[in-house]
């Protein structure tokens, strides 16, 4: 049972080539449903983690991953159709390899594990509600087609701009601006 989170993370891995299998083959539909249900798997693993104390140091790094994996994979896809300007990728590549090697280095230097804060969630929230209307509106043309896509080049910006922010609060409490990094140099100079 301890291991059920992990295994909804390994099952968001495999979801990432389901999701661009799809895509190649233009059924919108499909990757909809594929990245919503790698959604609630991610907060169901997220939950049962906590509630139980599922939490393992695999689940730690597999979890935060698979969110990387399936959340640049699904923006390189919007991307390779026009869907996504190029900018708006590559600022959330940089910002999440700054995350990686940021946690990974508190990680084995500082024996730090950065949890997400309330600031991450709400950039993934607002990544999701992006990408899942962009989705829809490829999906269901008919239906969703009155969204303009500047709308939701404007949603993602303001996810991207709440997830930079985010970085920078994680940087703060790793220890790297502010505050705390000025004291830790204090007494690392010593």
């Amino acid at each position: 049972m301890r291991n059920i989170p992990n295994i909804l993370s390994f099952l968001r891995i495999l979801m990432v080539g389901l999701f661009i299998y799809l895509f190649v083959k233009e059924q919108y539909l499909g990757c909809l449903i594929v990245y919503i249900a790698a959604f609630l798997t991610d907060v169901l693993d997220g939950f049962l983690a906590r509630r139980f104390n599922w939490i393992t140091n695999l689940g730690k790094l597999i979890d935060p991953f698979a969110d990387k994996f399936m959340l640049l994979s699904v923006l390189a896809c919007l991307f390779s159709i026009g869907k996504l300007p190029w900018y708006i990728l590559l600022i959330i590549l940089m910002k999440e390899l700054l995350m990686v090697f940021g946690g990974l280095f508190l990680l084995k230097k500082r024996k730090i594990t950065v949890y997400a804060d309330w600031w991450g969630k709400i950039a993934t929230g607002l990544f999701f509600a992006s990408i899942t209307l962009m989705l829809a509106k490829l999906a269901l043309p008919s239906l969703l087609g009155f969204i303009p896509d500047l709308a939701l080049e404007i949603l993602f910006l303001i996810a991207l701009a709440i997830s930079i922010f985010s970085l920078f609060h994680y940087a703060y409490k790793g220890g790297f601006i502010g505050k705390k990094y000025r004291e830790r140099n204090a007494y690392e100079n010593k």
